[in-house]
């Protein structure tokens, strides 16, 4: 038996604008996470168990465009092992759907690691990011590549398409309060309806998104200083921005706006929008209080999490 693990991951400044060759800034949530368990099967063929989402399938069954049939093709076609051997594979996971929580990438990246390990050849983290990024072309259309970097790495990174991963210290540890609006929006969608306003005016949304990426880099570097009290009005900067590019949504809004007022220093949404979370700075002692007026406001979960 083989068993891995992946946490979530939320996503600081730079969502969208990262698709156009802006930075953008994620880090690890290991408060939620996808975990696969693998195991010798008595019987014929591989076996895929997701009761999370009611799927009990032979691999065979299952299509080639569908993400956890795919994940588990790609490491044997990686490994070079054919025929596959007879296995289990059971998938669970804490981390909810189209939320911005990356849990397609988690749910890939533990698939990846449990496999690998379970014939003994377990992939190295770049070969697992490599084969993740692929998978997620079927969960995103356009994936910028960050979901995958930062769950398979496991570490908080500065993402800019195509250039080298880049780790980043935290100079100071600071306090994030995630609320999901329980809207699922997959971020396929409005990725491809960025693109559509993007085809239409390039001029003026690339000026948009050069001010994602001054924001992302500003963000870094106040983090990597420990100047945390810099990273609120980032946050609403790179909200509003978000709000031109039509990727939040009343729900959002009106979440962020209670953040605000219930003394968080800054919020924002988090991943493709249009539903899904938002996340907002805070300081320790008032990350409950926050919470609660959230949950109060509508939110249907919060996680408090430290990034450190």
């Amino acid at each position: 038996m083989a068993t891995a693990s992946a946490p979530g991951k939320i996503i600081l400044f730079g969502e969208h604008a990262v698709v156009y060759g802006r930075p953008a800034l994620a880090v690890p949530v290991t408060q939620v996470h996808a975990d696969v368990e693998v195991a010798d099967s008595p019987r014929a063929g591989i076996w895929i168990h997701a009761p999370d989402i009611a799927l009990h399938a032979e691999l065979a069954s299952l299509p080639p465009d569908h993400a956890l049939g795919a994940a588990v093709r790609s490491v044997f076609a990686a490994l070079g092992v054919s025929p596959f051997p007879p296995l289990e594979i059971r998938i669970t996971s804490t981390i909810p759907v189209a939320s911005g929580l990356g849990s397609g990438a988690a749910v890939t990246v533990a698939i990846l690691r449990a496999l690998s390990s379970m014939i003994h050849s377990p992939l190295s983290n770049g070969e697992i990011n490599s084969l993740a990024y692929e998978i997620e072309k079927l969960h995103h259309g356009t994936p910028s590549g960050i979901d995958n970097t930062v769950v398979a790495y496991a570490r908080p990174v500065y993402f800019v398409r195509g250039q080298p991963i880049e780790p980043f210290k935290v100079g100071a540890p600071f306090t994030l309060v995630i609320a999901d609006t329980g809207i699922s929006a997959p971020t396929k969608e409005s990725v491809g309806d960025v693109r559509k306003l993007w085809e239409a005016d390039k001029p003026k949304w690339e000026k948009v998104f050069d001010q994602i990426g001054e924001i992302s880099e500003a963000a870094r570097t106040a983090i990597e200083r420990g100047k945390t009290d810099e990273l609120g009005p980032l946050m609403d900067s790179n909200h509003a921005l978000l709000q031109t590019l039509t990727v939040s949504s009343p729900e959002l809004d009106h979440l962020t706006e209670i953040a605000r007022k219930s003394g968080a220093d800054g919020a924002k949404l988090s991943g493709g929008g249009r539903g899904g979370n938002l996340i907002a700075l805070v300081e320790k002692y008032n990350a409950a209080h926050i919470a609660e007026s959230l949950l109060s406001a509508g939110a249907k979960r919060t996680i408090i999490t430290e990034i450190a």
